[in-house]
């Protein structure tokens, strides 16, 4: 596999409203729409679609939510010989709340997700080991996700840990064996116990990542852009977002994760700061179309410039 994906799959439940609701208050919202998300299938259909020989593992419940799911990766191009389905418990479902801005409010209920497990990752070694870059999330059991970084690390496999959804006080081991650690504001707050709400307040933070042993860490703004450094350059490189209408924010982390797992496995030419600039293009492509995955662009739909 160029790319492989242990994680999350949900079901996404989506409202438009005009804002957020207060508590204890009813609104009126304008649109309904279900969809396929989770932070994993996300990646994971967001580096196919660029043109990657990609596999998921990850669980599903045995109901309608699962086999649609499966089903999408298959329509998408992803391996799903590495699939789980489970009468255990159900698929996982997010109910999010996109407002008029574009921003959005997530819960997640994780379902089958929690019941993926260290020894569900070992069982798949032979297919991590094969792998150019693996990706991996803190939206399943974190027994997993850590035995997927120490597999990786095991057989020298690039992994990516997007430490989503925000978690404090993790193992130290998690930043020692993730090659790169990629964190939004928030969970860079977290997990530094520094404010992060702007690029400066990133570039302090970064530095504190590091200190944790990740081998590169970045920090993503949203619109502000993105920020990394590695233990070889500790100081912070600044890529700034390009500037678009975002109609639909939910899903764009997952997009950059999702392109830069492509470009990490199948363009080992270009620079880190080149392949990030790229991710960043296509994740803010992705904002501009409503849904998750249903905004995540097709290769044949993104300008010849960005595979050059």
């Amino acid at each position: 596999m160029d790319v492989t994906v242990v994680g999350s799959c949900n079901m996404d439940l989506s409202t438009y409203a005009p804002r957020f609701p207060k508590p204890g208050e009813t609104m009126t919202g304008h649109k309904y729409v279900v969809g396929f998300g989770g932070k994993g299938a996300n990646q994971c259909v967001s580096a196919v679609r660029l043109g990657c020989k990609t596999a998921m593992v990850g669980k599903v419940g045995n109901d309608d939510n699962g086999n649609r799911t499966i089903d999408n990766f298959k329509s998408n191009g992803v391996t799903t010989d590495y699939m789980t389905i489970t009468d255990q418990s159900s698929t996982g479902v997010a109910a999010i709340t996109i407002a008029d801005t574009g921003e959005n409010s997530i819960v997640i209920v994780p379902g089958a997700n929690l019941l993926l497990t260290a020894v569900d990752v070992t069982a798949v070694e032979d297919l991590i080991k094969g792998s150019k870059v693996v990706v991996c999330q803190l939206e399943v059991g974190l027994s997993a996700t850590l035995e997927t970084l120490r597999l990786a690390r095991k057989h020298n496999v690039r992994s990516i840990f997007n430490t989503a959804p925000a978690q404090s006080g993790l193992s130290n081991d998690f930043f020692v064996l993730s090659d790169i650690l990629c964190a939004n504001e928030n969970e860079a707050e977290m997990m530094t116990g520094l404010p992060v709400s702007d690029v400066a307040q990133a570039v302090t933070a970064i530095g504190v990542l590091l200190d944790k042993g990740c081998r590169y860490a970045i920090i993503t703004l949203g619109e502000k852009g993105t920020v990394f450094a590695s233990q070889e350059n500790k100081k912070p490189t600044y890529i700034p977002a390009t500037k678009v209408k975002a109609v639909d924010t939910t899903g764009a982390g997952d997009s950059f994760v999702g392109s830069l797992a492509f470009y990490l496995a199948t363009r080992p030419d270009l620079s880190f700061e080149k392949a990030l600039q790229r991710s960043s293009i296509i994740a803010s492509i992705s904002v501009q179309s409503p849904g998750t995955q249903y905004s995540y662009p097709w290769r044949k739909d993104l300008q010849p410039e960005l595979f050059e």
